[in-house]
């Protein structure tokens, strides 16, 4: 601890000769722990770890390192914020947050400012990951707007005019329908979705299940999308986020648009929003 001691203040220059904020942004989801660090605007760097439990001096030695491959110092944060959907990490991360770069945490939470309203039945239920890309979705193309996660589970989320959360659909992810599938069956192969089959029609095993796969959930996808503008009378922008939008997106009829990193941008959008003495970009 002595060495990181040293560290923050050999560095403590660094932070009062940069006027633009460098904001870490933690994104602790079931599967994936997606880190990122902003200058302003500017992704500097992204990293995605699996979550598993871990001490803070563990998941301090991982920032450690991890910051040091762009360069960025220990104390040159002015802020962190943290959007998690697996409580029992979330004091491992504030606690190694706090150790090893000298922040408090914001957490995310429908107590704090998110410009926009959130109409769900129960808000505080929604999950913060949800609302964090409503926030990135409506600041980039504003609304009414359909975001499509796809995490460990597949969330479907409707954003109307105004920027009114209204809620969404929640459906099993890809990677969990395939280890469902494969831990079911006995002869089926475990496969990786690294590419679309040749065809709809699958002429062996393989290209069978990735059909199944990638073009029934573009299926699901646009159902869903369907649905919502008949019950509302409305169209709205279609976007995608997170690990499999892009193999999606190349199959749907109405999910063209792709923002891998949308809920780290929604992070940096919340602090801004929050933070003392800080204006939003």
């Amino acid at each position: 601890m002595s060495d990181i001691v040293s560290g923050i203040a050999k560095d403590e220059n660094t932070k009062s000769k940069d006027a633009t904020s460098r904001v870490l942004v933690l994104d602790v989801g079931n599967t994936n722990t997606v880190i990122g660090v902003y200058k302003g605007d500017e992704l500097l760097g992204h990293w995605r770890l699996i979550s598993e439990r871990h001490t803070a001096d563990e998941l301090g030695v991982y920032l450690t390192n991890l910051l040091k491959t762009v360069n960025v110092h220990l104390n040159s944060f002015d802020g962190a914020i943290l959007s998690s959907v697996v409580p029992s990490l979330d004091i491992p991360w504030r606690d190694g947050v706090r150790r090893y770069l000298g922040l408090e945490c914001m957490t995310v939470s429908t107590d704090l400012d998110l410009g926009i309203e959130v109409l769900y039945g129960a808000p505080k239920e929604v999950g913060a990951d949800r609302l964090v890309n409503a926030v990135a979705g409506v600041a980039r193309y504003g609304s009414p707007l359909i975001i499509v996660d796809f995490g460990t589970a597949i969330t479907l989320d409707y954003v109307g005019l105004g920027g009114k959360y209204m809620g969404g659909a929640i459906a099993p992810g890809l990677e969990v329908s395939m280890e469902a599938l494969f831990g079911r069956t006995a002869k089926l192969p475990r496969i990786a979705l690294d590419a679309p089959p040749p065809s709809v029609v699958g002429k062996n095993t393989v290209d069978s299940i990735k059909s199944g796969i990638l073009f029934g959930y573009a299926g699901l996808v646009d159902a869903l999308v369907e649905r919502i503008w008949d019950e509302l009378g409305e169209g709205a922008k279609v976007i995608g986020t997170g690990g499999h939008a892009h193999l999606i997106a190349m199959h749907s009829k109405y999910m063209k648009l792709v923002e891998p990193w949308l809920t780290l941008e929604g992070l940096k959008l919340i602090y801004e929003r929050n933070a003392p003495g800080i204006s939003a970009s």
